[in-house]
């Protein structure tokens, strides 16, 4: 079983949230609604402030916690790594929500169903990219098999703050940071 994940370079990405739009635009969310969210953190106090962005979306974890919690197995990992809902199986019940701890997963009023990031699974399996790397005007997001990225990425990292350590569900996203990061103290800014 091969894993695809993505590669984000925080010293590139600007918070543009492009890559946001470019997601709620392809799955056709409501306003309100998205799947992948551009975090802001502010670091550092003067004369040595700083500032960075994530993009956080579902992860597509080797570990899933989503789906031995679904009771009618809507949500399974596929041979690529992917982590997908079926919307035709699931009864919205949020078990899946309440696991997730990225807070990847969204409760879609309108439908009344949990959907996450499906890896734009239609556009690669068509040889395609995701959305959000296809609209990153900094070529910010990357993504591939894992082995993959992490050869061409070698420093890049799996835990930065405030996102939960991976060691509890090994996500599929390795970054690279900024000094920003290393910061103390760090306060989500809202955008």
């Amino acid at each position: 079983m091969s894993q695809y994940g993505f590669y984000f370079d925080m010293q590139r990405c600007v918070g543009c949230r492009v890559c946001q739009i470019a997601c709620k635009g392809k799955n056709g969310l409501a306003l309100e609604a998205t799947l992948l969210k551009v975090r802001t953190f502010e670091s550092g106090v003067y004369p040595n402030p700083g500032i960075y962005h994530i993009p956080t979306t579902c992860n597509h974890c080797a570990n899933p916690p989503c789906v031995p919690v679904c009771p009618v197995q809507a949500i399974e990992k596929l041979p690529s790594g992917i982590v997908d809902i079926d919307p035709d199986r699931c009864i919205g019940c949020r078990a899946c929500i309440a696991s997730c701890p990225y807070t990847a997963i969204h409760f879609i009023e309108e439908q009344a169903i949990a959907k996450k990031c499906d890896f734009c699974r239609d556009l690669v399996e068509d040889g395609g990219n995701p959305a959000c790397v296809d609209a990153c005007m900094t070529r910010s997001l990357h993504w591939g098999e894992m082995g993959e990225l992490a050869a061409r990425h070698p420093n890049a990292v799996k835990d930065v703050h405030p996102l939960p350590p991976s060691g509890l569900t090994n996500p599929s996203k390795l970054m690279s940071t900024r000094r920003a990061v290393y910061m103390q103290p760090i306060v989500e800014k809202q955008v």
